[in-house]
Parts: structure tokens; C-alpha cells; sequence
């Protein structure tokens, strides 16, 4: 899992050098402080001393030059460099006694390294590919389309919801749901985690809180979703808490619910497996708690339907019905891994199919060694030959493997 952490610090670093080398500063240094958090979370996971050893010296590099463009950034400067591992040439010695500017400057830049939780384009998934949770889509439609497309309907005192809570078992579709609202929505979109809002910079992870609230008001009607709300709002008070982790959480509830702030047009939507860590304040800025759980079975018999697609199949409704009976207890995450798995089902026959025959549009498909028109041949010599094979179509049979019940 924790070689995720190296890969994304890597890409992070691979644009920072190449807006580095642009002279593109205030675009480097987000992509710069991104890469560093996610190696020092896989530094934590790391056990090879060697590979650790050669993180930290990047660590360290890395950080020296992101501390270089934050000079320069605050002085107002654009520095030039001759590459992206070059100390900044030309900076200024003393940074300006007025605040106003460096106030300025550290906004934007807080706002640049946000704008990456924007969600410019649709994730193209729909109100009808979410398979149950009917309630729950019913009520975040009543919060998220309704007051754009209907806002006749919300006079007096009957106002949308501002604030969803989703929770339950992991692989529920908590996630998923969220990027059906994303989708759905004629909104400005958020997607943030914990990665996001947490900053090394001593009282930078407030205001990064303070800046997404605001930024979102200013491009109301938004949406922010905060995935895994858990790992930022947990119970104050615990003996492992760190005062950042404290001023956090006040920053959170601050602007959820604080006096003055205009949130009519600002839907706030967070997912949680375990809604009993996190803090009650904040658990109750949420005014409508929505519980995820596992689907039913109507729900994955259309889960099944969902995953396979247009996959060529032979399913029956019987099938899926009987599919749907035999997963009890399986999760939307568990239905897909298995989905996947019987897809390549056909595809493991063909690559150990002995005997292939001859099919009337010209492709060779596997066959019982004693059918009519039989070739011994394998999959691999056809395709020497220049000859096309064909995998099968999926059937219920493939479900019956071992490995997927």
C-alpha cells in the first residue's frame, strides 16, 4: 500500500521541477510541499534502511528548495534558476516590513495549492448507476438539485440541507455516491482529504481550512467533500493530540457553523467508516446523518448488472437474481473485485485452451478436443500465424469459481 505514497510523491515532484525550471514559483512550491508529505508518510511505512536513507536525502533536497521559492514568494520576487534543483538566484536579503502584501501572497499561494481539490470534470457516474440507498440519494437530491433548479420551492422556513454526514462498512459506495452528486450537480465541487488540509508550516493547516470555506463561498452553489472526515475530526481531548490537530478541528467547526458566516449555497458532504471517533461537535454540525449500509438484494442484482456492462454475456434475469442471493453480506467494493475477476475468466480458458475451431465471421474460439472441426493449436501459435481467438462469452458457470464464493 505504502509504495502509492513513493509513486504519487514522485509525480508531485516531477511536476514541481518542471514548473521549476518554467520559473513558475507560486505553481512549484504546492506541487513541492504535496510531493514531501506524501514521502514523509511513506517514510513511516518504510523498513529498508537504504531505501529510507536515499528518501530522506530526497526529503531533504526537496525541502531546501521549496524553502528557497517560499523566500522568494514572500519577498514578491520571481527568481530565476538554472534548474530545478538549483538554489534561487538573485533573492532578495529582507523581506518587506508591510504585512499586507505577504498576507496576499500567502493566500494565493494556500489557493493554489487547493485548487487541485476542484473537480473540473465529471466523473460521468449517475443517480441510476448508485444500485439502492434510496433515501440517501433522495435526500442529498433534495439538498443539491432542487435548490438550483426549484428554488421557488424553499421559502420561509423550509430550507435545503447543509451539511450531510455519510457512514457505514467500508466498500459501501459512500465514495461513489459522492461522485454521483459531483456529476448531478450544476456546482462548484471539492473533493479534499486530510492530505489536502494538514501542513507541515506551523499554523498554515488552518488557514489552508479558513481558504477552501472561502473559496467555496465565493464560487457558490459548491459543494466540498471531505473523505475519511475521521482522520481530521476526531475526539478532542485524547492524550495523542497535537495542538495543530486542535486548531484544526476548531478551524472546522469555525467555519461550519461559525456567527457571520453566509453558507446558504455551500453543501458540505463528508464520508466516515467510524462515525463514533470522530468529535461530537463536529458530528453534530451535521444536520442530516445518512447511514451507508451493505446493499440489499435487489441492490446487488443490479450491481452485478452495473459491473458486467456491455460485456458480452449469457446472464439470465434468473441469474443475476441467483448471483444476488449468493452474496449475502458482500459489500459494492467486494461485488466489483469479483465482477472483475470472472471477466478474465475467459480470457484464462483461451490462454489454456489445447483445441480451437474455426467461427463463421473468421476468429478461432476454444472447443472440446473431439468437436467436429477441432484444431490442436494453442493461443499463442495463432496468433504467430497472424490469426485472431476469440474468449468466450461471460456465462453464469464463471461465478463458480473457488476464488469468487
Amino acid at each position: 500500500m505504502y509504495s502509492n505514497f513513493k509513486e504519487q510523491a514522485i509525480e508531485y515532484v516531477r511536476q514541481a521541477v518542471a514548473e521549476d525550471n518554467a520559473g513558475n514559483y507560486a505553481k512549484a512550491f504546492p506541487l513541492y510541499m504535496n510531493a514531501l508529505e506524501y514521502f514523509k508518510t511513506h517514510l513511516k511505512y518504510e523498513k529498508n534502511p537504504k531505501i529510507k536513507e536515499a528518501i530522506t536525502q530526497k526529503f531533504t533536497e526537496y525541502l531546501r528548495r521549496a524553502e528557497e521559492i517560499r523566500a522568494v514568494l514572500d519577498e514578491g520576487g520571481s527568481g530565476t534558476a538554472a534548474n530545478g534543483d538549483a538554489a534561487v538566484a538573485a533573492r532578495p536579503k529582507t523581506k518587506p516590513k508591510d504585512g499586507n502584501d505577504g498576507e496576499d501572497g500567502d493566500k494565493e499561494k494556500l489557493r493554489a495549492g487547493l485548487s487541485s481539490a476542484i473537480v473540473r470534470e465529471k466523473p460521468n457516474v449517475k443517480w441510476n448507476d448508485v444500485a439502492g440507498l434510496e433515501s440517501a440519494k433522495q435526500a442529498l437530491q433534495e439538498a443539491v438539485i432542487l435548490p438550483v433548479k426549484f428554488p421557488q420551492f424553499f421559502t420561509g422556513k423550509r430550507r435545503p440541507w447543509r451539511a450531510f454526514l455519510l457512514y457505514g462498512p467500508p466498500g459501501t459506495g459512500k465514495s461513489y455516491l459522492a461522485k454521483a452528486v459531483a456529476t448531478e450537480a450544476d456546482s462548484t465541487f471539492f473533493s479534499v482529504s486530510s492530505s489536502d488540509l494538514v501542513s507541515k508550516w506551523m499554523g498554515e493547516s488552518e488557514k489552508l481550512v479558513s481558504n477552501l470555506f472561502q473559496m467555496a463561498r465565493e464560487s457558490a452553489p459548491s459543494i466540498i467533500f471531505i473523505d475519511e472526515i475521521d482522520s481530521l475530526g476526531g475526539q478532542r481531548g485524547e492524550g495523542n493530540e497535537s495542538e495543530a490537530s486542535r486548531r484544526i478541528k476548531t478551524e472546522i467547526l469555525v467555519q461550519m457553523q461559525g456567527v457571520g458566516n453566509n453558507d446558504d449555497k455551500v453543501l458540505i458532504l463528508a464520508a466516515t467508516n467510524t462515525p463514533y471517533a470522530l468529535d461530537q461537535a463536529i458530528r453534530r454540525r451535521f444536520d442530516k446523518r445518512i447511514y451507508i449500509p451493505l446493499p440489499d438484494v435487489k441492490a446487488r442484482q443490479h450491481m452485478f448488472k452495473v459491473h458486467l456492462g456491455d460485456t458480452p454475456n449469457n446472464l439470465t434475469e434468473s441469474d443475476f437474481e441467483q448471483l444476488a442471493r449468493k452474496t449475502e453480506g458482500f459489500s459494492g467494493s467486494d461485488i466489483s473485485v469479483c465482477v472483475k475477476d470472472v471477466l478474465f475468466e475467459p480470457v484464462r480458458k483461451t490462454q489454456d485452451a489445447m483445441f480451437f475451431i474455426k467461427t463463421s465471421n473468421g476468429m478461432w474460439m476454444p472447443c472440446a478436443p473431439k468437436q467436429s472441426g477441432a484444431v490442436e493449436i494453442t493461443m499463442q501459435e495463432l496468433a504467430a500465424q497472424g490469426l485472431a481467438s476469440k474468449v468466450r462469452n461471460i456465462n453464469f458457470r464463471h461465478f463458480l469459481v473457488p476464488q469468487n464464493f
